[in-house]
């Protein structure tokens, strides 16, 4: 695997890799989604400011909320009887998710959180944002940040 220039993402390189062979083989579905990724990662690098290259987290981080927005849009295509836009949408979130890291099973979220509580000390819910931070570089792209607050806050207020 390629890394993109100036320490960049690893990632991003691959991403870029793929669209190059999804040109070459012709595989139109494949390189319009990894287009569209490489899209909201160069508008994200555009935000970050000038020449600014994402690092393989803040990739995730894109390509973790484009599937967000597209599991919303299955719901909403779902609701009302197009089941035709909810499958091509499922489509673009099964190759993006293929760019993501393994998903954490209940588990491994029950120990990060387990050890998250020990390193930090936190024993009440006002030490809730000391965990969250102690445990964004391990779910990162990996748990849904609205089910880690949720485990958090039930851990916490025991």
């Amino acid at each position: 695997m390629t890394t993109a220039g100036n320490g960049g993402s690893a990632l991003l390189a691959r991403l870029r890799d793929d669209q190059k062979e999804s040109l070459r083989s012709g595989n139109k579905e494949r390189l319009s989604i990894i287009r569209m990724a490489l899209s909201a990662i160069r508008n994200a690098e555009i935000e970050k400011g000038k020449g600014a290259s994402l690092t393989d987290p803040e990739v995730i981080a894109v390509l973790s909320g484009m599937v967000r927005k597209i599991d919303e849009s299955v719901e909403q295509f779902e609701k009302a009887g197009r089941v035709d836009l909810a499958d091509k949408e499922r489509l673009e979130r099964q190759i993006l998710k293929e760019y993501l890291p393994r998903p954490l099973d209940e588990g491994e979220l029950d120990r990060l959180l387990d050890e998250a509580i020990r390193e930090t000390g936190a024993s009440s819910p006002r030490e809730m944002g000391n965990v969250m931070k102690w445990l964004a570089p391990h779910t990162s792209g990996r748990a849904d940040n609205r089910l880690v607050s949720q485990k958090v806050k039930a851990r916490l207020g025991e």
